[in-house]
């Protein structure tokens, strides 16, 4: 029989085996109670259970602004639809702005009356017909005369600019494109204008005295006037863009008060070495043949230049640069001392 030493030693390695697996089962309980692994801030699981962030809203344009007027603060809206305009008609073309309505005078604007296609009479230069333009349910009405103010603001907001506060076609594009929304218009406009005009400028420059006068003049079988550079009748365009002067003797008076009738016997005094004559029922061999106007110099030195009133009287940005052109090709093509 064996010995008892020898019986434990035999039966050693089994115990040590089961004790061994009873220590893996319990570490593995162990491991399986433990929490699930924290994940990196970075991990696709951490960020897909991050609350979103909310969405960024593009800024709302306001509906209205505030104009200041000379009947106070006035609100109209940011991108008017309808526009009736009474006046600064060609500007609002200018700007790509086509109105529902201006008056009949306006729309028949020998420069631009063929882009004005649908737009209807808001009644008679000066005087507008408030039932008419009521039914055109506008949402902007501009005018020039204050006297019809209480009226058609009663219609829509209306904006009064007075002749003559704008002083130049500058002026006017940089207003009006700020009040309508349109300064990238008015800026691509006034780039085009500034290049073209320099370009007519040059060329009366290259043809005609510096120190050459020149008048504006009106005639009517029972009136004569004489003009500024801001009435119509190529004042625009012969004082503002292409820099003439007037005869020394009234160039401060009349660039003042703007016009001037005059009689038949003052003309010798206010009648330039060059005369831009507005007149329907007259042509250049009617003054010609008339004894007053042909002992004037610039008569006689064929420098009358006479164009009707359909043409002439228009002194918008688009009328003053057609305007231009025309007096700028008549005056190089004058025989040169």
């Amino acid at each position: 029989m064996p010995s008892a030493n020898r019986i434990p030693s035999r039966r050693h390695p089994l115990w040590l085996a089961l004790a061994i697996l009873l220590a893996a089962a319990l570490l593995g309980a162990c491991g399986n109670n433990a929490g699930p692994e924290p994940t990196s801030p970075a991990s696709p699981d951490n960020n897909a259970s991050s609350a979103e962030e909310p969405a960024t809203e593009e800024p709302v344009s306001p509906k209205t602004r505030t104009i200041a007027t000379i009947n106070g603060d006035i609100e109209i809206p940011s991108a008017p639809q309808r526009i009736v305009a009474e006046e600064y008609l060609g500007t609002l073309i200018a700007l790509d702005v086509i109105p529902v309505a201006a008056p009949g005078l306006s729309i028949q604007n020998y420069y631009y009356k063929d882009a004005l296609d649908g737009i209807q009479s808001s009644g008679d230069y000066g005087k507008p017909s408030p039932e008419l333009i009521m039914t055109l349910n506008p949402d902007l009405i501009i005018t020039g005369n204050n006297d019809t103010y209480e009226i058609l603001n009663k219609i829509a907001p209306t904006i009064v600019v007075p002749f003559g506060q704008l002083k130049n076609i500058r002026e006017e594009l940089t207003f009006f494109g700020e009040v309508l929304g349109k300064e990238t218009e008015a800026t691509a406009w006034l780039a085009d204008y500034d290049a073209a005009m320099s370009e007519q400028k040059s060329r009366v420059d290259a043809a005609i005295p510096d120190e050459a006068t020149f008048s504006i003049i009106e005639y009517s079988d029972k009136s004569i006037w004489v003009y500024g550079d801001n009435f119509g009748r190529g004042g625009q365009p012969i004082y503002q863009v292409l820099g003439r002067k007037p005869p020394a003797t009234i160039a401060d008076h009349i660039m003042e008060k703007q016009w001037e009738e005059i009689s038949a016997e003052m003309l010798d005094e206010y009648a330039g070495d060059y005369l831009i004559v507005t007149a329907n029922n007259r042509t250049v061999e009617d003054f010609e043949n008339d004894p007053l106007w042909a002992s004037l110099p610039a008569v006689k030195n064929k420098r009358l230049y006479v164009w009707p009133e359909e043409r002439s009287w228009y002194y918008d940005p688009l009328a003053v640069k057609e305007q231009t052109k025309e007096l700028a090709d008549w005056l190089v093509s004058l025989p040169r001392d």
